[in-house]
């Protein structure tokens, strides 16, 4: 340890003992929690690659598209009803969360890759629902666990934030899809078993290093996120680069080695930007520490003060708080308090925001959901090669990892710079996706190339939207929980959109397409549709009713549009600032302290 010629204290890592402090520094730091958390996020993405595996159940158990659809409902409904999970995570830590759902993971996809190798008998379809529901229901505790607890670490930034760990989980169907077949080649019957122990392993790795924390915002952290996200960026560039070209010619198995060893250098980058920056925490506080060790003359004559008078007020301030009148938490379910401020789950609930909300979605989140769902039967209807269906799902991960990061920031910095409201960018984003489900409605040549781009990026983008305004608008005292509620309305609207209107209409085709020909389905046989009005009455559709949910979400535009237009994060400012003036009147109370003094 030495000093500068300005007088300033030169820090550094100059013994072992400031090693192991830099060391423990950055294990309990923040910012490693948050590349955990990526990590995590970046492997639980089982549920948007349905249409990895989709075929392979189809084919090996013998479904037609209605049963089919019916299983990919169950999946959907897993990944998204986390009110358990939420509820959970109100009462635990994160980490109790996180090895539930690594539990959950490697159960449901294990009894999958079970059945579908023939391992075990051919299951009956509620089993099959059953275990995909598990399965997926993995991911809701793993980003609740995950994800939520970075929100509530660093409230300022949730947009910034819900961008970068929101787009991994998007990125993670690309990722996998492309180590997967660097070890396994085309073999899509083994993808289920890596989708089973993969993300389990890696949510039991960061058990501990996942947990609340209380983290003093300096301003500095949307930065740092930038970083993450513009390494996550390069990650997703490369692997879109990596598709494109193996759509056109095929890779050695050296040239594919080169590329896992691409991606999973990117995957493990932002470690050096966790490391850099808890290495300027660490001087900071070390820094602080040498100057507190450092009397001063003003602290000597405060202490010498304080020793001529020790019976005279030291200066601390009392304060007193009154007791509130205790309310039940059944009187004010109809009586929530203003946009912005913490609602109970309940009041959060029963108010037109969240209604409003949830309609929404139904018919917004139910469109995207059932054509990402149907992109392997789409693509084979259509006269798609299996491999070029395999491009498609790999691509669409990338649309969507796109949308969500980009949509996260962007409604970031549209909210602080031009108070342009959420909501309205939710709306938005509804009225685009109609131009992908026209495409497949009319099969416009190389639509379903336009179409898997245009609905992965607003699949993608609907979601730091919706998230964020629900952190907004009902507070984040019960987030880990509404936070579920509004994932909770997507299922419903695939369960309508892709169960009742699009596998009906699909097998109602094929069955006369089958009638044409002159042949009767044989039990236990796949039921498939070739031809562009296999999808097209259910698109028109799903377009009519995706309309209708952007008219629903003006409401909710009108309702928040004076909320939008204030200081939005005044509240998250005004508590640090509190939590530090206490902080500072406590270490007042105990410089003050007479000795002996308990």
């Amino acid at each position: 340890m030495g000093f500068q010629n300005n007088g300033e204290t030169a820090i550094g890592i100059h013994s072992f003992t400031d090693l192991k402090s830099f060391t423990h520094q950055v294990l309990t730091g923040r910012w490693l929690m948050v590349f955990a958390s990526f990590l995590v996020m970046a492997t639980a993405g089982a549920s948007y690659m349905f249409g990895l595996y989709s075929n392979d159940i189809k084919s090996v158990l013998g479904y037609d598209q209605t049963t089919l659809n019916l299983i990919s409902f169950f999946k959907d409904l897993g990944a998204n009803i986390g009110i358990f999970s939420g509820l959970i995570n109100e009462i635990t830590p994160p980490w109790v969360v996180l090895a539930i759902g690594a539990a959950f993971n490697f159960f449901g996809y294990f009894m999958i890759w079970l059945s579908i190798t023939q391992r075990l008998p051919k299951p009956h379809v509620s089993l099959m629902c059953i275990y995909i529901f598990i399965g997926a229901n993995s991911h809701t505790f793993m980003n609740t666990g995950a994800l939520v607890t970075c929100v509530k670490n660093l409230p300022n930034n949730r947009g910034t934030l819900m961008g970068v760990l929101g787009g991994s989980i998007a990125l993670s169907a690309a990722l996998i899809s492309q180590l997967y077949h660097v070890f396994y080649g085309d073999d899509t019957k083994s993808f289920t078993l890596v989708i089973a122990w993969l993300p389990t392993a890696l949510a039991l790795m960061f058990l501990r290093l996942i947990r609340i924390m209380k983290v003093e915002q300096n301003g500095k952290e949307r930065k740092v996120l930038y970083k993450f996200f513009y390494i996550s960026l390069s990650l997703a560039v490369f692997l879109l680069m990596v598709i494109i070209v193996e759509s056109k010619i095929t890779f050695t198995k050296i040239e594919n080695g080169g590329i896992a060893t691409v991606v999973l250098f990117l995957l493990f980058l932002p470690i050096f930007v966790v490391v850099a920056e808890e290495y300027d925490v660490w001087k900071a506080n070390k820094r602080k520490t040498i100057i507190h060790d450092q009397p001063t003359a003003t602290a000597a004559n405060s202490n010498s003060t304080r020793t001529q008078n020790p019976n005279k007020t030291t200066g601390a301030v009392t304060t007193t708080i009154p007791e509130k009148e205790k309310v039940y938490w059944w009187k004010n379910v109809f009586q929530p308090p203003e946009i912005g401020e913490d609602h109970t789950i309940l009041q959060a609930i029963f108010s037109v925001e969240m209604i409003t909300l949830l309609l929404t979605t139904i018919c917004g989140l139910g469109g995207t959901l059932t054509l990402m769902d149907n992109l392997g039967q789409i693509g084979t209807s259509l006269g798609y090669s299996l491999h070029s269906i395999r491009t498609f799902v790999s691509l669409t991960s990338i649309w969507i990892y796109l949308g969500e990061s980009s949509m996260g920031i962007l409604s970031e910095i549209f909210i602080n710079k031009f108070k342009f409201p959420r909501p309205l960018m939710f709306t938005l984003t509804l009225l685009v996706s109609c131009i992908g489900y026209i495409l497949i409605a009319f099969n416009v040549k190389h639509g379903l190339y336009i179409a898997s781009i245009i609905t992965g990026f607003c699949f993608g983008a609907h979601w730091p939207l919706i998230l964020s305004i629900i952190s907004e608008i009902f507070g984040l005292k019960h987030y880990s929980t509404l936070y579920n509620i509004g994932s909770m309305a997507s299922p419903i609207g695939l369960y309508l959109l892709n169960v009742r209107v699009t596998g009906r209409f699909y097998d109602k085709e094929a069955m006369k397409q089958l009638e044409a020909l002159g042949k009767k389905r044989k039990a236990g046989e796949e039921l498939n549709c070739n031809g562009g009005e296999c999808f097209k009455l259910s698109f028109i559709i799903i377009t009519g009713v995706t309309l209708f949910g952007t008219i629903v979400s003006l409401f909710l535009v009108m309702r928040t549009r004076k909320y939008y237009q204030s200081d939005i994060d005044r509240k998250f400012r005004e508590d640090q600032e509190n939590v530090a003036e206490n902080e500072t009147l406590v270490v007042g109370n105990e410089v003050g302290r007479p000795a002996g003094e308990l």
